[in-house]
C-alpha cells in the first residue's frame, strides 16, 4: 500500500472514531436533558400541585380509590389509596432539602388517624438518617426522589 492510501485510511478511521464519540457524547446528554426535564419540573411545583402529581402517579401504578385529602386538617396524609386489598395513608413533601423525621411521626399519626394499613412519605428530594431511622421504627415506607424516578419509568 502507497503513503498516500495509507494516509487517507488513517484520516478514514480517525474520523469514524471522533464521529463515534461524538455521537455517544449526543446521546448520553440528550438521556440527561430528557430526565431532567421529566423530573426537574417537580421542583418548581406549589406543595398542592405535586399533591396532584403523586396521586395521578399512584394511580398509573395501579392504585385505586386515590383520593387527595383537604389542603388543611389533614393530619399529616395528603393522599388516601389502596392497591392489592392494602390500604394507605400518604405523605407528599415537595421540598428544596431533605425530609426530616416530623414528615416520618406526622405519617405515622395520620396512618392511624385514617385507619390505613400502611403509611408512606413521597417526596421529590431524600430523607434525613434521622427519618429514615424512625421510619424502619414506625414502619412508614419512604418513596425519594430516586424511587419517584422508577415509578414514572414503569
Amino acid at each position: 500500500m502507497q503513503q498516500s492510501q495509507m494516509t487517507i485510511l488513517m484520516t478514514i478511521i480517525v474520523f469514524v472514531i471522533i464521529l463515534t464519540a461524538a455521537a455517544i457524547l449526543l446521546v448520553k446528554c440528550v438521556r440527561r436533558f430528557r430526565h431532567n426535564r421529566r423530573t426537574g419540573f417537580m421542583d418548581e411545583m406549589e406543595g398542592h400541585d405535586f399533591e396532584y402529581f403523586c396521586a395521578e402517579l399512584l394511580e398509573k401504578q395501579g392504585f385505586i380509590e386515590v383520593e387527595v385529602t383537604r389542603a388543611s386538617g389533614d393530619f399529616g396524609v395528603d393522599i388516601l389509596a389502596e392497591k392489592d386489598g392494602v390500604t394507605y395513608a400518604v405523605q407528599c413533601k415537595r421540598y428544596n432539602g431533605p425530609v426530616g423525621v416530623e414528615a416520618v411521626l406526622r405519617t405515622y399519626g395520620g396512618r392511624d388517624y385514617y385507619d390505613r394499613m400502611v403509611g408512606a412519605v413521597m417526596t421529590n428530594q431524600y430523607f434525613t438518617a434521622p427519618a429514615v431511622e424512625a421510619a424502619g421504627k414506625l414502619q412508614i415506607l419512604l418513596w425519594d426522589r430516586g424511587y419517584i424516578d422508577e415509578m414514572m419509568d414503569d
